[in-house]
């Protein structure tokens, strides 16, 4: 039930994914039922402080409060549950999370704007057309731009840990750009654009080895630019590749490409595929490790919300993409596979 409930959230956050036409009934309806289960485990709370379904731990249903950055990720489930079905339950019940968020427009500090509003907010503009929900969205864009600092050229990531870092800059981050991007085309404001660009472009620079794969956080000096340290916050170590890190980066770099039809970006997102393909048993379909350079592997845990994100991913860039288009096509659909089977 962990697995899925992952997997779950990460493939309709996303939801680019393409299954096989014969299987699509099938998933959707492993999906509806993890839904209900989800819904009738949270009732009695839903309107309180932890309101967010976000895995399962202990046994139980883990809720988070709306400042958690994975709070976004229900409502753009249930509004995605509502695309495939076409039932208007889950259509009320995208609706109500989704307004639950609404104060994080006003949150100037966190990284999680994309996550949080565009995942939730985004979708529900999509559905409902509602022009508050559009000014909610450019609300969260504005806030999101203030933690932008123009002489490293990125957003600032997070604002703990003080003693540790003084410009922590994350490799998720590029996964809270396609908000801007979304800004900047419905509001002219180039300013959005160029703070998205301007932190991509940071990022190819310096969160990437030369064998592509990735730092998850590079420290900067917020007054000069430069690079102070590098961390491993949730990766086995500084100098280990974090699976889900590399995947933010393949779909962040692609999002980027589709956006801004900037060449660089997708030359960086299939850099970046290249990594992840070559790692042991990719090709066929196997679930990336927690972490690709883990000690203890094969008796490391799988990482099933990198494999969604790849999957995800590698559907998308394969429609960019000038060469491997059908390789990028192969593993996808092999990760889907895998994902939705009972075990790995």
């Amino acid at each position: 039930m962990n697995k899925l409930i992952v997997f779950t959230s990460v493939v309709l956050l996303f939801g680019c994914l393409r299954p096989p036409s014969d299987d699509l009934e099938t998933l959707v309806g492993h999906v509806e039922s993890q839904m209900e289960h989800a819904i009738k485990s949270i009732q009695p709370s839903r309107t309180g402080a932890l309101a967010f379904p976000r895995t399962i731990e202990n046994g139980g249903v883990k809720l988070v409060s709306r400042c958690d950055w994975t709070s976004g990720f229900f409502p753009g489930n249930l509004w995605m549950m509502y695309e495939l079905s076409g039932h208007k339950r889950w259509r009320e019940e995208a609706l109500q999370y989704t307004r639950l968020i609404e104060p994080e427009k006003w949150n100037g500090h966190t990284l999680d704007m994309g996550f949080k509003m565009y995942s939730s907010f985004g979708k529900a503009l999509k559905y409902t057309d509602n022009p508050d929900f559009r000014e909610i969205l450019i609300q969260s864009a504005k806030t999101l731009s203030t933690r932008f600092n123009p002489i490293v050229g990125c957003i600032r990531s997070w604002d703990h840990s003080g003693s540790e870092w003084s410009f922590p800059v994350n490799i998720n981050n590029m996964m809270n750009l396609e908000l801007l991007l979304w800004a900047a085309n419905e509001t002219g404001n180039e300013n959005f654009k160029v703070i998205a660009i301007q932190h991509a472009k940071t990022t190819a620079e310096h969160h990437f080895r030369s064998d592509h794969s990735t730092y998850q956080v590079i420290d900067f000096d917020p007054e000069t630019g430069e690079v102070v340290n590098r961390f491993a916050y949730e990766g086995y170590s500084k100098e280990s590749c974090w699976a889900r890190g590399q995947a933010w980066a393949l779909y962040g770099f692609t999002v980027l490409y589709r956006e801004t039809g900037i060449t660089e970006f997708l030359t960086q997102a299939e850099k970046t595929a290249q990594y992840i393909i070559t790692q042991p048993g990719i090709v066929e379909g196997k679930i990336p490790y927690w972490d690709f350079d883990a000690p203890d592997i094969p008796d490391e845990p799988y990482d099933a919300s990198a494999g969604a994100i790849i999957s995800a991913a590698l559907f998308e860039l394969s429609e960019f993409s000038r060469s491997d288009q059908e390789v990028y096509v192969k593993v996808a659909e092999r990760l889907l596979r895998t994902l939705s089977t009972p075990q790995f």
